[in-house]
């Protein structure tokens, strides 16, 4: 049998190959410390997962921990609403009375003019529209329940004050001349039968028929009137709801 031998330089390198992976065996044992690498990354791994795992349920506390407050907060709001709208049914009746909200309904419509142009009179009083006649139709109409009213426009309350300037009228600031109109909304004809029973409303019809001043009741079927939107300070009054 024929026996090969390397040559002397041959020899040589084989023994540094040899020692060279002798040495990365005995780096990667130390490295890995005589545990499994593959095992280390698994653990890793898991440890990674438990981290996310306790990140997602602290959020999930925190998320339920919101919609306990959105939903606190929504009873809350709930319930101030419910509040609100108790205390808004309270006090519709008082802003009613107080001309603060508008009104619409079926109403009741008078109006009050001077004597045409060439009626005569001993004194020219006779002839045109006064204050005590305008305010005779309104508190008329208050005491045979009207529930809203306006004149000439503008909304009527307890305190409005309408006074006479010769044959005009100035009612919250604004000077109106005749015909005078008094718009009120309620039942229509016990309105009616008010103004039939005031006697300063049979006065002015009694000039009426003398002089030929203006006088006319009609019925609206739907009419629309403003709230009040001036100041409450005590005025002189026209007239007072009954």
């Amino acid at each position: 049998m024929t026996t090969w031998r390397l040559p002397g330089p041959s020899r040589l390198l084989v023994a540094v190959i040899a020692a060279l992976a002798g040495l990365l065996l005995a780096t990667s044992a130390v490295t890995a410390r005589g545990t499994d690498l593959r095992s280390d990354r698994r653990l890793q791994l898991a440890d990674l997962l438990a981290r996310q795992r306790d990140e997602l349920q602290g959020r999930e506390q925190q998320a339920a921990a919101l919609r306990g407050q959105v939903a606190r907060e929504t009873a809350l709001g709930a319930a101030r609403d419910t509040r609100a709208a108790q205390q808004q049914r309270q006090l519709a009746p008082v802003a009613l009375a107080a001309g603060l909200v508008p009104v619409r309904g079926p109403a009741l419509t008078v109006d009050l003019d001077d004597a045409p142009p060439g009626a005569t009179s001993a004194d020219p009083d006779d002839l045109v529209v006064h204050q005590q006649d305008v305010q005779a139709v309104v508190n008329a109409l208050w005491s045979g329940g009207a529930e809203a009213m306006t004149l000439m426009g503008q909304r009527v309350i307890s305190t409005s004050a309408v006074r006479c300037v010769g044959n005009t009228v100035v009612l919250h600031g604004q000077v109106y001349g005749p015909p005078f109109v008094v718009t009120a909304i309620g039942d229509r004809q016990r309105m009616r039968d008010s103004l039939a029973r005031e006697p300063g409303v049979e006065l002015f019809q009694r000039y009426v028929e003398a002089f030929g001043l203006g006088y006319r009741v009609r019925a609206e079927d739907d009419v629309h009137l403003p709230a009040y939107d001036g100041p409450l300070e005590l005025a002189a009054a026209v007239g007072q709801a009954s």
